[in-house]
């Protein structure tokens, strides 16, 4: 049996109406508590986070992530992709695209390092923002051999 990756097809949701920036905290957590990475109690961990200091990275992006202290309630490593193609506020700026993570180590960091590069190219930044293909969003963000 192969271990599951990092960022599945079940973990990628598109086209979602906004919501207020706690709420999708939540469903973000909820995301990784159905994909099996974590235990409901890291959602609290992320909205804690999110207390201590804002997850938003720019272009549109959010990546909201657990404390240090919620990792005890991290099962596996794995992110989610959620899309919200009209934006949401997140403390005055627009999210469009939020990327919970759920990692004790290092193991999402060839996923995040795909996401840099892609929002460093406006037109794949773009993409990402406006997809309507889970396919799509899996080949942006699949880690590049070196």
């Amino acid at each position: 049996m192969s271990p599951e990756p990092i960022l599945s097809a079940t973990s990628v949701r598109l086209g979602l109406a906004g919501m207020a920036k706690e709420d999708a905290i939540r469903y973000c957590g909820q995301l990784l508590v159905d994909a099996g990475a974590a235990t409901p109690a890291y959602i609290d961990g992320m909205l804690a986070r999110e207390q201590q200091i804002s997850t938003f990275l720019g272009e549109g992006v959010a990546i909201p992530h657990g404390t240090n202290e919620a990792r005890a309630h991290i099962v596996r490593a794995a992110l989610g992709f959620v899309q919200f193609p009209a934006g949401i506020d997140w403390d005055g700026k627009t999210a469009y695209v939020l990327i919970p993570i759920a990692s004790a180590t290092d193991e999402h960091v060839g996923i995040l390092s795909s996401l840099a590069e892609v929002l460093m190219d406006s037109d794949s930044a773009a993409r990402l923002r406006t997809t309507d293909s889970v396919d799509e969003v899996l080949s942006l963000l699949a880690p590049t051999e070196d």
